[in-house]
């Protein structure tokens, strides 16, 4: 499991985190009741603190896409297909709502948004 984390942009550890492994989820690197490092091994393997490791396990649990077993520790969720593309759609909307607020800023008429949004669709065909 690749994790790498960055102090710069503010952005909170523990969410980094959450939402990397939450990513690795979607994409399909971390499949379905594969387990996860526990909090103390991956805090140590990233050199931070055990409750951030804590913080970002919580989100993923109360985000469905981690189980803990008592005992055994935290396994990847087994999400249906459903649910997964449903989310993985969630995300692309989002990125796309940011790209076109960009794109408003910087005076981009809809037309060539529009075709510029049709080239790159084509291209990662």
């Amino acid at each position: 499991m690749d994790i790498v984390l960055s102090t710069a942009g503010g952005k909170p550890l523990y969410a980094q985190i959450a939402g990397q492994i939450e990513d690795q989820i979607l994409a399909g690197t971390l499949a379905p009741g594969e387990p996860l490092p526990s909090m103390r091994a991956l805090a140590r393997m990233l050199r931070i603190s055990v409750i951030t490791t804590k913080r970002a396990y919580a989100d993923l649990e109360r985000g469905g896409f981690l189980v803990t077993v008592a005992g055994k520790g935290c396994f990847v969720a087994r999400k249906s297909p459903g649910l997964l593309r449903g989310e993985r759609q969630r995300r692309a909307l989002g990125a796309l709502r940011g790209a076109v607020r960009t794109a408003k800023r910087a005076g981009l008429p809809l037309e060539e948004l529009e075709k510029a949004l049709a080239e790159i669709y084509n291209e990662e065909s």
